[in-house]
C-alpha cells in the first residue's frame, strides 16, 4: 500500500514537472487550412492558372495540399517547400529569395528550405500559425494566389 502511494506521488510530481516544461503553440485548424487552400484555388481558377497549393503548420507539417489539373509535376514539391520555408523563417519567401540574390548564399545550404517567391506566413494576433506556398506560375503570381488564400481568413 505504501509503495502504491509513493508511486502515485512520484507520478504526480513527474506530471507537474513536465507541464512546467511545455508551451502552447497556436496553429491553423484543418478547417481554416481548407478555407485558405480553397480560396487560393478559386483565385487561381479565376485567372486560369494551374498551381499546386500547400498549407502547413508553424513547424512546416503539411495540413492541406491541392493539386490542380495540369500543374507541372515539379510544382508539387516546390509548393510544399516554399510553405515550409515561410513557416520556418516566419516571413514571406520573397524576402529570402531577394537575400540570396544579393549574395546571402548561406541560405541555400539549409535543408528543406526553398528560397523562391510564392509563400506567405499566416498570422493571427501577430503569431505565425502556419504558411501557404504556391507553385506553378511566376513567383509574383504565386504570391498573389497565396495572398488571396490568406485573405479568406478575414471573411
Amino acid at each position: 500500500m505504501k509503495a502504491a502511494f509513493l508511486s502515485a506521488l512520484l507520478l504526480l510530481a513527474t506530471i507537474s514537472t513536465a507541464s512546467a516544461q511545455t508551451r502552447d503553440v497556436k496553429t491553423l485548424t484543418l478547417e481554416s487550412a481548407r478555407k485558405i487552400a480553397d480560396a487560393a484555388e478559386a483565385a487561381a481558377r479565376q485567372r486560369k492558372w494551374e498551381v499546386a497549393i500547400a498549407v502547413v503548420d508553424p513547424s512546416g507539417g503539411l495540413i492541406v495540399f491541392h493539386r490542380m489539373d495540369g500543374v507541372q509535376t515539379a510544382s508539387l514539391d516546390i509548393a510544399v517547400e516554399k510553405a515550409r520555408t515561410s513557416a520556418g523563417f516566419r516571413r514571406p519567401s520573397k524576402g529570402l529569395a531577394e537575400s540570396v540574390g544579393k549574395g546571402t548564399l548561406g541560405l541555400l545550404g539549409i535543408d528543406g528550405m526553398l528560397m523562391m517567391e510564392g509563400a506567405l506566413p499566416v498570422t493571427v494576433d501577430s503569431v505565425v500559425v502556419g504558411a501557404i506556398g504556391i507553385s506553378g506560375m511566376t513567383g509574383a503570381q504565386d504570391a498573389e494566389i497565396a495572398a488571396a488564400g490568406i485573405a479568406a481568413l478575414a471573411r
